[in-house]
């Protein structure tokens, strides 16, 4: 296509060169930049010039410098940049593997609420949270990574030990008694089992989830067993007794044999790593 002057339109490629050339000062440095030979560069340099009918460059020993024609097409063509960079997002976001993460509801809620301390569009991973109380079945292929309360058993897992997790009773405030708790028929947890074990007879309420008996709790119903991790963040509540060492264990992060190499779950698994062990998880 050509204009009322007979000149016709720069390819795209041109102007990312430009944006190369503009960006180094120099053939040089846009060279190793983008690949493309410095004679090819000083031709398609030329080229762009004589199609918009504007001198771009002042060209000397020092190299390439923009004129002033040159600094406002750098201006325009910053769009290309940013285009660029929401499309390299867009395919990142559309080719990079998921990694499948299982956990229990407090764990994942903490992962999903600090993800983008590991996390961003540009990393070779999209993540993939699956909240359960009940053990995915990581060597069917049914999750990726598992963040589990105690070391792999089955020798095709492969495990990585965190830190310990501890436990105590949250309420909004000490004179509470009584206990909330999970349904009988959810999937069991050892905060479950040895509050059903200890006061039984003091369980006054129930819930279908923990975070719903957290809600209950921070309405006064009664007192709660969470994760000091999780307790601190619900809010409303206060610990309100000392931690339980019956239930303190040390976090895993579990993942098949044959998967730990693959670069997408190593990077998920370095990623959660830095999170699960971070400092301010378990500052009071």
């Amino acid at each position: 296509m050509k204009d009322a002057l007979g000149r016709g339109t720069p390819k795209l490629d041109d102007y990312y060169l430009f944006l190369a050339v503009a960006d180094a000062g120099g053939l040089s440095g846009a060279e190793k930049a983008t690949g493309t030979s410095q004679p090819t560069l000083s031709r398609r340099m030329g080229e762009l010039e004589r199609t918009l009918g504007k001198r771009l460059f002042e060209r000397g020993p020092r190299g390439y410098t923009l004129t002033s024609q040159g600094r406002a097409l750098l201006q325009e063509a910053e769009a290309l940049r940013e285009a660029a960079t929401r499309l390299c997002r867009f395919q990142l976001k559309e080719t990079a593997p998921e990694v499948r993460i299982t956990a229990g509801g407090w764990t994942t809620r903490y992962v999903a609420r600090h993800l983008s301390r590991i996390w961003t569009p540009e990393c070779a991973w999209r993540p993939a949270l699956m909240a359960s109380n009940s053990n995915v079945d990581i060597a069917r292929r049914e999750a990726d990574i598992g963040i589990r309360n105690r070391r792999p058993e089955q020798s095709w897992l492969a495990g990585r030990k965190l830190s310990p997790i501890t436990y105590a009773e949250y309420a909004v405030g000490p004179e509470v008694a009584g206990y909330v708790t999970l349904h009988h028929d959810m999937p069991t947890t050892p905060s479950e089992r040895w509050l059903r074990s200890t006061h039984s007879n003091e369980i006054i309420a129930t819930a279908s989830d923990a975070r719903s008996a957290a809600d209950m709790a921070a309405a006064g119903i009664g007192r709660v067993i969470l994760p000091t991790f999780a307790g601190r963040d619900v809010a409303g509540l206060m610990q309100v007794s000392p931690e339980i060492a019956a239930l303190t264990h040390d976090e895993w992060l579990v993942c098949h044999h044959d998967a730990r190499h693959d670069p997408p779950v190593r990077a998920a698994l370095e990623g959660l790593a830095e999170l699960l062990t971070a400092p301010e998880r378990f500052a009071a």
